[in-house]
């Protein structure tokens, strides 16, 4: 498994990924489309459109993760962006955001 730790950024992608993306994808989605390094060891985290469907990419510093989530029910929250590329959840948000629940009893991604 990987660790978070409080030095961690978390960015959202702005618009809806095909969700059949997988390691090239999204480290091309990240490079090209947020303008980040994909093997910096921040988190980066895509949805679809529907928002029921979630993947995250990082990198531990010997391989990059990409995890899946499906929700059967509700959606995730999704935040609102400025730049239209990625929006960085702030260490102070993301703690208070830990054990919120959107409803379906999934974790939100953030509110």
């Amino acid at each position: 498994m990987f660790g978070l730790g409080p030095a961690t950024k978390i960015y959202l992608g702005a618009e809806p990924v095909d969700m059949r993306k997988g390691f090239e994808g999204l480290f091309g989605l990240v490079r090209d489309q947020f303008g980040h390094d994909p093997l910096s060891g921040h988190l980066f985290l895509f949805t679809n459109r529907t928002q029921t469907r979630l993947k995250a990419l990082v990198w531990d510093g010997s391989g990059l993760w990409v995890c899946a989530k499906r929700l059967e029910r509700g959606r995730f929250h999704w935040a609102e962006n400025n730049d239209g590329r990625s929006h960085r959840i702030d260490a102070a948000r993301r703690a208070g955001h830990a054990g919120e629940r959107n409803g379906s009893g999934a974790s939100a991604a953030t509110t």
